[in-house]
This record gives structure tokens, sequence and C-alpha cells, in this order.
């Protein structure tokens, strides 16, 4: 899995707003021992805000990448669980731990960690989306395809396990399938203008249309806005 940055936005005091935004920028800008300050100070005016132990966890998990620091990653695993334990469905925070634990070479930790979050939401696709990725992104294609069916199940209004799931068959050569995932995705929410491209070239038997899977490439894991 890749890590990238994504911020997540921390209340909505002025104050508060600001020093999240700064940090926000200062990340940006790799001054991430003052995004951690920034966030920190956030923290501190809103003690307890799982958004703000989650973008402290994803600085401290750039930062462990960046320059090879054990601290840090054991830091940023710290924070991402204090972030979990106050909002267990934080999805940006799940994805993140996943992870660092595939990183830590825990892997049978990050697919436990998001199957417990599957089974304490019965009815939500997205844990079951995360672990599609999970498996996706190491190469189980058929793992990844069965939890998307998964989610779809749970929750058939959902395009978006559908997109999903026809990228998934597309790149596996299974057309006709992937073809009406698309159809039926583009039913529930038509403003979808890949999709629809998609639904076109594979209508008119070109094949499939080549590049990254749609929905199933690897997602941004760091502070969020």
């Amino acid at each position: 899995m890749a890590v990238a940055v994504i911020f997540v936005a921390t209340g909505c005091g002025g104050m508060r707003g600001n020093e999240n935004t700064e940090g926000v920028q200062l990340y940006q800008q790799g001054n991430y021992q003052g995004a951690v300050n920034a966030f920190q100070q956030a923290l501190a005016k809103q003690p307890g805000n799982p958004d703000s132990f989650y973008n402290l966890g994803a600085t401290y998990h750039q930062q462990a990448k960046l320059f090879n620091r054990p601290s840090d990653k054991q830091l940023a695993e710290q924070y991402y669980h204090l972030c979990l334990s106050r909002n267990p469905d934080h999805a940006a925070c799940h994805r993140a731990l996943a992870v660092l634990l595939i990183e830590e070479d825990r892997s049978q930790e990050a697919v436990a960690s998001l199957e417990a979050w599957a089974a304490a939401r019965p009815t939500d696709p997205e844990p079951r989306m995360e672990l599609a990725r999970l498996c996706y992104e190491n190469n189980n294609l058929l793992a990844a395809e069965n939890h998307l069916i998964d989610a779809i199940s749970v929750d058939p209004a959902d395009p978006r396990p559908l997109v999903a799931l026809g990228s998934l068959r597309e790149q596996t050569g299974q057309t006709s399938q992937a073809l009406a995932n698309y159809e039926r995705a583009l039913a529930l929410d038509p403003k979808q203008p890949v999709v629809s491209s998609k639904v076109a070239s594979l209508s008119r038997g070109d094949g499939a249309t080549g590049g990254t899977a749609m929905a199933m490439t690897p997602a941004s894991t760091g502070p969020v806005r």
C-alpha cells in the first residue's frame, strides 16, 4: 500500500481551523515538525478529537517513512489507535493503520483489524472495500473480488463497490461482467464520466480499456483537511 496525503478537518472553531490549516500547509511544505506542533495545538483546544489524533499519526507515519525512524512509526501507530478508540468508523485511520501494519510485515494484524471493523459494521460497505483494497494490493484478486461482492450485498445502493468490481473484472478479462457492473453503477449515479466512457468502450466491443484499476488503486492515507 502506498501512503499519500489526506488531511482531515478538525472541528469548526476559527482558531482551531486555522491551526489545522497551518498544519496541513506545513506538512505539504515538508515541515513535519511544524505540522506536528500545529496539530498538537489543535488537539489542545479540543482534547480527544479523533481527527487531530489521526493527523498527528499520519504526520509521524510520513516522517517514519522518509527518515527511517522506528520511534516515529510507533508514535504513528499509537495515534491511530487513539483515533479509532474515539471514532471506530474513521475510514482514513483504518486505512492508514492497515498500511502501517503491512509495512511492518504484520499483514495478519492488518487483515484482522479490518475484519473486526467489518464485523462491527454489518451494513457498511466501507470496511469491505478496504479489505478488497488490501487484497488487491497484495495480488489476491479473488479475495478482493469476494470482498467487493460482499460490499455490494450490504449496500446495493452504493455505486462505489460496483465501480471497483467492474474495474477489477475488466483487468482480469471478465469484460461482460465488468460492463454489467459499470452499467449498474451508472444507474445509481449517472454523473460518473469515467464510468460512462468505460461503458461506451466496452459496449462497442473494444475489450478492456486499459489503465489502472479504478477505485482499487492505492488510497491516500495521510493527514486530512
